[in-house]
Parts: C-alpha cells; structure tokens; sequence
C-alpha cells in the first residue's frame, strides 16, 4: 500500500513539476554549470540540489507531525499560506524573464559541484516556503504524516532531476545562446503560471473537513 493515497499523487505530480519547470536559483545554477564547466559538474550540482530537497522534506516532515498533533487547525492557516504563496508564484512565473541573468559560475570539481548545488537549495527561501506551505496539501492527517512526506518529497525530487539535469546537459551540450532561447522561456513561464492559478483555486475552492 502506497503512503500516499495514488489520486493525491496523480494530483501532486504536475503541480511539482510546476515549480521545477519554474526557472529559479536552482535551475540557473545548473544552468551556469553547464555552460562554465560541462554537463558532469552540472549533474553534480543538479544531485546536490535534490538532495538539498529531500533535507527541507524531511525537515518539515518532522516538524509538521508535532503541529497536527497539538494543533490540527493548523491545516486550515497552512492551506490559506499555500493558496497565497501559489498565487505569487503564478505572478512571477508570468512577470519573469529567465534565461537571462548572466551566468557566474567558474570552473569547478563535480564534489564541489554537488556541495555548492545543495547550498543553493538549503539557502532558497522558495523552496523552504513552497515545501512548507505546499506539500501539506497533500497529506492525509489520518495517516503516518512522514512516509507521506518523503514519498511526496522524492517525487518533487525526481522531477528537479529530470528538469534540471535536462538544463545543465542541455546547456552543456549546446550553449549559451539557444540554452537562453527567449521562446522557451515564455513557454515554461506561461505553462507553470496557469498550473499554480488552477492549483491556487482548487485549494481555496476544498471545503473544509
């Protein structure tokens, strides 16, 4: 039997690949990894970064069991944040202009590599926000609150690896000036607004338990 009930999941999965598709600090690390050292110090970093995931799940997993158990109402004010804070992603998504920050990222080993991306994720106060305020959605208070956690923070992981490698690889591979392709980055922006709008009502829209 999955932790997670398969449904949930079903409805977790593209909403997670919403923020991964959302160019941010972790993708233009890779990013910049790719095009200043190659494509193995861009998946180095890119495994540091899912790892830097699984810490915030892990960590929020653990704290989020002592809040339901003193204070379930807390389920009401963290849906309300995450109703909120998807809202503001949906806005950035669409006022962002990715691709274009010039890359600073030097030359480096791919054990560098991997500590500097798990940095970049631990420091990230979006992904310490999205984590907190997002995946609760998702859980079940009448089941085991941390296996729900981690598999729904390995998912989340996964889809960072698959995005985000594909950007170092890419860039790596290809280069600056059609890693940068203006059309792509509208494409990714407009796609993951409308995922977090529509996920944004249907938080506001569940009734109340």
């Amino acid at each position: 039997m999955l932790p997670v009930d398969p449904l949930t999941l079903l409805a977790f999965i593209p909403a997670g690949l919403a923020l991964n598709l959302t160019p941010g600090a972790d993708m233009m690390f890779c990013l910049g990894q790719g095009l200043k050292s190659g494509w193995k110090p861009a998946m180095a970093a890119n495994f540091g970064i899912a790892t830097g995931g699984m810490v915030h799940t892990l960590l929020a997993a653990l704290g989020l069991g002592a809040l339901v158990a003193a204070h379930p109402a807390a389920f009401e004010a963290i849906r309300w944040l995450g109703v909120g804070y998807l809202l503001w992603l949906a806005v950035a998504a669409l006022r962002a202009s990715p691709f274009t920050a010039e890359a600073t990222v030097v030359p480096t080993s791919t054990a560098k590599a991997f500590g500097q991306g798990l940095m970049v994720n631990l420091l990230n106060p979006k992904v310490i926000l999205f984590i907190l305020a997002f995946l609760p959605q998702f859980v079940d208070p009448t089941r085991a609150i941390l296996p729900q956690f981690l598999t729904l923070g390995l998912v989340f992981s996964f889809g960072g690896l698959l995005v985000n490698g594909a950007v170092g690889m890419f860039a790596g591979s290809i280069g600056q000036r059609v890693a940068r392709s203006a059309g792509l980055a509208r494409w990714l922006s407009r796609i993951s607004a409308t995922i977090f709008g529509a996920l944004a009502l249907r938080l506001a829209l569940m009734p109340r338990n």
